[in-house]
């Protein structure tokens, strides 16, 4: 396969796409400048709603491969020589293509699946309403079931969170500003494509939004070491969140007060605690085991 006549390599680690592209890559304050993250690997191109990819970026050789025809087929791409790709690229084995996708914003009314009829109806225009009349015509959708993380540090722990709700079924995700970056390119391999479809919203304030939350009607369920029942104990039926912590700490203690239920997950032998990603599976899969026998 050949590019068009008008396409020109990058062949210089120095070009200004090249250093966006690294900065991009490294740093979260400017990718929340540009609202702008970088994902990489033909899987997460494949999967990648079209509508929110910003520009896309292939080695030479891939773009080399006839295979790879039918993949570029009809989109607009830049070619970096093989050197300057594997410069850009945060794996050792590049498989030769990135692109940059724009930041999806959600709200917190979009995560929790809720709508203002008023709003709908074009007559919200009374921005200074207390919370109490703020919630008077709210509808939930569904009973859902949302995890909230509280300072997650680990990459691949917060990308395998956000795996395992896609695979559970779970409405949605908030976390809160100390969690690791969901753009860290980290993160995002570890998502394998999930973060494109797993609602997500992120607070600068979580004890605000958990009181909010409980507003709405959610139970809000705290895994702690100290829990006062079995996490099987709980019906989790209607609306539910469980709030995970920090992996060596766990929760703080103000977001413990504001939960409705600690729970514990049993351990044997000399485990302290399991790993964070793993807890907050047990739960998820709880919650769909009751409403699937429910």
């Amino acid at each position: 396969m050949s590019w068009p006549a008008d396409y020109k390599m990058i062949t210089s680690t120095g070009n200004v796409q090249v250093r966006s592209l690294v900065q991009l890559k490294k740093k979260a304050k400017e990718r929340r400048k540009q609202r702008l993250y970088v994902v990489e690997g033909v899987r997460m191109f494949r999967e990648a709603p079209a509508d929110r990819i910003e520009s896309i970026y292939v080695s030479a050789s891939f773009v080399s491969e006839p295979k790879n025809a039918e993949l570029l087929r009809g989109k607009r791409y830049e070619v970096l020589a093989d050197s300057v790709f594997h410069y850009v690229s945060d794996t050792q084995t590049p498989q030769g293509i990135l692109c940059l996708m724009r930041m999806e914003g959600h709200s917190l009314r979009d995560v929790l699946g809720v709508h203002d009829e008023k709003y709908e109806a074009g007559q919200n225009e009374d921005f200074e309403k207390s919370e109490a009349e703020q919630n008077e015509g709210f509808k939930k959708d569904t009973d859902g079931v949302w995890l909230i993380l509280e300072n997650i540090q680990d990459p691949g722990n917060l990308g395998t969170m956000f795996r395992t709700a896609e695979a559970v079924g779970i409405t949605g995700i908030i976390m809160d500003s100390t969690t690791v970056d969901i753009y860290n390119p980290k993160t995002i391999r570890s998502t394998m494509g999930s973060i494109y479809r797993v609602p997500f919203y992120i607070t600068d304030d979580l004890p605000e939004t958990l009181q909010e939350i409980k507003s709405r009607g959610v139970r809000i369920y705290a895994a702690h070491l100290k829990g006062s029942c079995c996490y099987d104990e709980q019906d989790y039926i209607g609306s539910t969140a469980f709030l995970i912590g920090n992996e060596g700490n766990g929760l703080t203690e103000e977001a413990v007060r504001l939960a409705d239920f600690n729970i514990r997950i049993p351990m044997h032998g000399q485990v302290e605690s399991l790993n964070a990603a793993m807890a907050a599976g047990i739960l998820m899969y709880e919650a769909a085991r009751q409403r699937r026998v429910s």
